[in-house]
């Protein structure tokens, strides 16, 4: 006799959503996560509060950078996770528009979940949204400007200089985006191109207000000069190093040694600190007047290289000899019977300066000149913290730009420009494919409706307003924010990277395209801890 109750070929606690089930839980999850961020969008976005549990429990961050926020929340749903993991590589890429394209992600679930209600097939939807990505992408690229062909520097200090200004303008720095602005322009054009963010160091001091922030044309170290050591060398021949300038002791695990004199103590004593002072003596055979080591340098050796007449600089972490290698020229070394072998960096001076309460090394002349150091001060550690987050987010989307200099009109100018070509688009496909490509247009013009929304205006009457305004071809036109009106982005000086504006298009396409795909999520049974075996 057949028997028709269904085979289950899971583990017990194995689960499985199938169909429709399958395809709500991945739409909810991914519209929850947009809706987190999406009063974080524009210049009059808010903030949000993190308290770290665990380790860091009680810590707080208050921050509106969407990737912050996404990195910091933990979520179970598969879907909330593949719009995190497209908010963390969106900040990798280009450093800006996180919110942006986890917002139009989200959006574009949206208005599937509504075509699906409508008994359009996922398949059908998303050849739609392939003909609607494709016209965005190519009216992006013909709205877009550069100021490469005419070699205009002025023209393009110009346009970076309105970038960082849109890009500041949702962030804490908002009220003082000309002070930073400039900062971030300045450090960027010094890269000369090479787009390297490794050679601008960003340092936190605490104190002071944020417009004191400045840029310093060399590299400082937070560390402090050896006792009775030169406090400034001109000329430096610098060794960095990650090698243990500590007490050579033995290592073995478990290891023990005994003696039956006082005496054979001091003599094991003297023989480590022979071995030590031939190391120190390895280290001046490189003819260099300044050692920098990644690990702690104790007294003996620091006191050798004080009667040697240079300069050592302990516990620089890792971040910091990296850099610092980069900067100098240098190599960073771990044994040293070799000097021929060994390049050292090189910089004109080095010397301890005094910059509010903090005592810091500061590397002049290095021989990478493009190498600076933005110095933020500010009132409280979570302030000075969000300012470097959103200096960050300037920077990289700077370097994105000097890369592939073209620049387009931001205040929400670009997404409907993108939905109008969209939906002419639409109105040309046959088909089934046109209505996801008209519900593609609608997800792009939620995006400026929300900056609006953020704002405290009248986002349906702006977005009928601006729509009006691009239906007749005026596609500089954008939402002025300041006095919530539609405004000429050229005339106001409203700029965006084509760049990060791209990104956000591609990105979010291809996330919401992927949740789409789905029709069965399976979640593995969990691991089971088997009993400890303790020895006999």
């Amino acid at each position: 006799m057949v028997s028709l109750n269904p085979i289950r070929i899971l583990k017990n606690e194995a689960e499985e959503e199938k169909a429709e089930i399958a395809r709500m839980s991945s739409f909810i999850g991914a519209i929850a996560i947009g809706d987190l961020v999406k009063s974080t969008l524009g210049p009059k976005g808010m903030d949000k509060i993190l308290v770290s549990s665990g380790r860091n429990a009680g810590q707080v961050e208050v921050t509106n950078d969407g990737a912050t926020i996404l990195k910091s929340i933990g979520v179970d749903n598969p879907a909330a996770k593949i719009l995190v993991d497209m908010a963390k590589v969106q900040d990798d890429e280009v450093g800006d528009g996180t919110t942006s394209v986890t917002v139009l992600a989200a959006e574009l679930l949206r208005e599937a979940e509504k075509l699906i209600e409508q008994k359009l097939h996922p398949q059908t939807i998303i050849a739609g949204w392939r003909i609607a990505v494709e016209a965005a992408r190519q009216a992006l690229s013909e709205a877009s400007f550069d100021h490469e062909k005419s070699l205009n520097e002025a023209s393009l200090r110009a346009d970076l200089e309105n970038i960082a200004r849109t890009t500041l303008s949702s962030k804490i720095l908002s009220n003082h985006k000309e002070h930073f602005t400039k900062l971030a322009v300045d450090a960027v054009l010094r890269l000369k191109g090479s787009g390297n963010l490794k050679a601008i160091q960003i340092m936190k001091i605490g104190g002071g207000l944020l417009e004191e922030s400045f840029l310093d044309e060399g590299f400082l170290l937070n560390k402090k000069v050896g006792v009775h050591q030169p406090k400034r060398i001109e000329n430096a021949n610098v060794l960095i190093a990650n090698t243990p300038m500590d007490t050579d002791k033995i290592k073995i695990f478990g290891s023990t040694i005994k003696v039956d004199s006082m005496a054979k103590i001091a003599e094991l004593e003297l023989a480590e600190k022979e071995k030590m002072k031939d190391k120190v003596n390895k280290i001046l055979a490189h003819k260099c007047n300044v050692f920098i080591n990644r690990q702690l340098i104790y007294n003996y050796p620091e006191q050798l290289f004080a009667d040697a007449g240079v300069m050592a600089i302990e516990h620089a972490d890792f971040d910091g000899i990296e850099r610092l290698a980069l900067v100098t020229g240098g190599e960073i070394v771990s044994t040293f019977d070799t000097p021929e072998k060994v390049k050292l960096g090189h910089c004109k001076l080095i010397e301890q300066v005094l910059i509010g309460d903090e005592s810091l090394i500061r590397f002049s002349g290095v021989e990478l000149g493009s190498a600076c150091t933005i110095v933020i001060r500010g009132a409280t550690q979570q302030v000075i913290d969000e300012a470097e987050r959103s200096l960050h987010d300037a920077l990289c989307v700077l370097a994105a730009t000097i890369k592939e200099p073209k620049v387009i009109f931001g205040g929400g100018a670009s997404e409907m420009l993108m939905a109008e070509a969209v939906s002419r688009a639409a109105s040309r496909t046959a088909g089934k494919e046109a209505i996801a490509a008209e519900a593609f247009a609608v997800a792009l013009r939620r995006l400026p409706s929300a900056v609006a929304d953020n704002a405290g205006y009248d986002s349906a009457d702006l977005i009928a307003r601006l729509r009006a305004h691009h239906a007749q071809g005026e596609i500089t036109m954008g939402l002025e924010m300041e006095n919530g009106s539609v405004g000429d982005m050229r005339k106001l000086g409203i700029t965006e990277s084509y760049v990060v504006k791209r990104q956000v298009l591609l990105s979010a396409a291809e996330a919401a395209e992927m949740i789409l795909r789905v029709d069965n999520i399976l979640k593995a049974a969990p691991r089971r801890r088997g009993p400890d075996r303790r020895p006999c």
